[in-house]
């Protein structure tokens, strides 16, 4: 299935962002990112076309001739600006800026954001409000009866104090998180480090995106690093760093900002990154997935709270790119957004983020190079770990410094479209998640009292959930031929919990989806909790042809053919 992304209009500049060495344009002259469209638009009483739109205004085609002064009605239908905008705009104010024969440039009296917030928002975020303060009352009302009735079944009430105890906590602290902001003055050197395997559809877009940031030319590089891809990812990295190169490249500095490394054989994501880190001369590194996308402002704003010296490191915020391809990158998207925006944001508010994701991380150089050696050669019950290497550097980044998260860091990666690739990268991250939890929770206990609560009880909750889940969805009704009416009510009000969280931060028509990924996990992805505990050993990805898939699938096949 194709993936469904908004068409970015392209920019006569190629790197747009970059700050102008010559002086001649800030970048607060720039303008907003434009996006290709094909709406309907009413300009007062007249139809026409707009072909193009951006944040403060629009381009329309018209046979008939417009006003200088008018209000505009249209639909921002959704996938085609990014998720939050889809919406009826109706009569929103607009000034002609630009006319040349039958296309007309209009600039909105305000922006949509400022739109949207007046307009639209406020009932939303009313009704959201509402909506998650009736939720959360009835969620303690459930747990206060859990404590009545704790006499006849101590360990599953506890489980379910402790449960929505947890949850609640979440949401409660990310609430009261806030980013760190942003000191103008304040712009240490970094490097950007790609590593890439497979992903010659991306690529190009991931290596455009790092160096076109709005960043200081001389503290800024990037290093893209080719894993030995089967596909013609090195060709197409070759090609864009070739680009580049060529491109202005003295008033960029671009042929020593970029540049990119070929491993003579597939070893592993963590080889890569390592081979990266160890070929960068800047004292901060942000690593960045190769099928993410990054914010032109999001290196700015990820090295922000580097300005604390106990900082070790910081995750950005991943949202995702193709949302609204089908009903399961939707699902993503929520599930995605919550994760960073509540779950990522409550731990940082104790400087405890226990994993800096892939997509977009950023690190102290000097910290990645001295648990590199360990990171490279870690091993989990006498296998190598192939995977999870992003929570694998949190933990040892975390052991002795402090980690957090920065909301207004934001990339956007692919996520996938297929439930047979979503359920395997699902099992590798459990994996993952297994193994690096049990490890944190060797030095947990020594961070803030609280942090180090709420993480006990996030690493049990969902190990022991499988077995509630079983208890009162088929003990109780078998045996006791009780009809587990207030487990499913409890769980339809977390669902909900979460849909209004989406409703209320994002503001975005993809809430409802946060329903269906909370049926979807209780019914799918729970049930790879017990698989994953027994196969810690497993190499390989599940979602990309590397060395040790190969070697598995070959296994595979020839179990099969003993068999037959």
């Amino acid at each position: 299935m194709e993936d469904s992304l908004e068409i970015k209009k392209k920019d006569r500049r190629l790197l747009n962002h970059v700050p102008d060495a010559l002086g001649i344009r800030s970048n607060q002259d720039r303008r907003q990112q434009r996006y290709e469209v094909n709406y309907d638009v009413k300009v007062g009483s007249i139809d026409a076309k707009i072909t193009d739109i951006s944040t403060s205004g629009c381009l329309i085609i018209s046979e008939k001739d417009l006003p200088e002064k008018t209000k505009l009605t249209f639909e921002i239908t959704p996938g085609s600006m990014p998720e939050g905008y889809e919406m009826k705009i109706k009569k929103i104010p607009a000034t002609l800026v630009r006319h040349q024969n039958n296309e007309y440039g209009y600039q909105f009296d305000q922006s949509l954001a400022e739109f949207v917030v007046n307009r639209r928002h406020n009932y939303m975020i009313t009704m959201a409000s509402v909506f998650i303060a009736v939720v959360v009352f009835i969620i303690i009302l459930m747990r206060a009866e859990s404590v009545i009735f704790f006499k006849f079944n101590k360990w599953l009430y506890l489980y379910s104090i402790m449960a929505a105890t947890f949850l609640l906590t979440r949401y409660l602290f990310g609430a009261l998180y806030k980013p760190v902001k942003i000191d103008p003055e304040y712009t240490p050197s970094v490097s950007i480090i790609v590593p890439c395997f497979n992903e010659q559809e991306w690529i190009e877009r991931t290596i455009l995106s790092c160096i076109n940031q709005d960043y200081p030319v001389d503290k800024l590089e990037v290093i893209v690093v080719d894993d030995k891809s089967n596909d013609n990812s090195l060709e197409k990295i070759k090609e864009t760093v070739s680009k580049l190169q060529n491109f202005d490249g003295e008033h960029y500095q671009l042929l020593n900002r970029i540049q990119y490394i070929a491993q003579p054989k597939n070893m592993g994501k963590r080889e890569a990154m390592a081979v990266g880190a160890q070929a960068s001369k800047h004292e901060l590194l942000v690593f960045v997935d190769s099928d993410s996308f990054l914010d032109p402002y999001a290196v700015r704003n990820i090295i922000q709270p580097f300005k604390d010296e106990k900082m070790g490191g910081v995750s950005g915020r991943t949202d995702v790119a193709n949302t609204y391809t089908n009903s399961l990158t939707k699902m993503q998207s929520v599930r995605y957004y919550i994760a960073f925006r509540v779950f990522k944001a409550a731990e940082s508010y104790f400087d405890t983020v226990s994993c800096l994701s892939g997509p977009l991380s950023c690190y102290r150089k000097d910290l990645v190079l001295k648990y590199m050696d360990e990171w490279l050669n870690q091993k989990f019950l006498r296998h190598k770990a192939t995977f999870g290497d992003d929570r694998s550097m949190t933990n040892f980044i975390l052991r002795h410094n402090r980690t957090c998260y920065q909301d207004t860091a934001i990339c956007s990666t692919i996520v996938p479209n297929d439930n047979k690739v979503f359920l395997k990268q699902q099992m590798r991250w459990k994996r993952s998640w297994l193994r690096e939890s049990f490890i944190a929770s060797t030095f947990m206990w020594k961070k803030e009292p609280f942090a180090a609560l709420s993480f006990y009880a996030g690493l049990l909750v969902p190990i022991i959930a499988p077995i509630i889940v079983i208890y009162n969805l088929i003990y109780i009704p078998i045996i006791h031929r009780v009809f587990p009416t207030t487990f499913i009510f409890g769980m339809f009000m977390m669902a909900m919990l979460m849909s209004f969280a989406q409703l209320f931060f994002r503001k975005s028509t993809t809430w409802l989806f946060g329903l269906w990924f909370c049926v979807y996990y209780e019914f799918v992805l729970l049930w790879q909790m017990p698989f994953a505990w027994i196969s810690f050993w497993k190499a390989e990805w599940g979602t990309r042809n590397t060395d040790a898939d190969i070697e598995a699938k070959k296994k595979k096949e020839a179990k099969k053919l003993a068999v037959e």
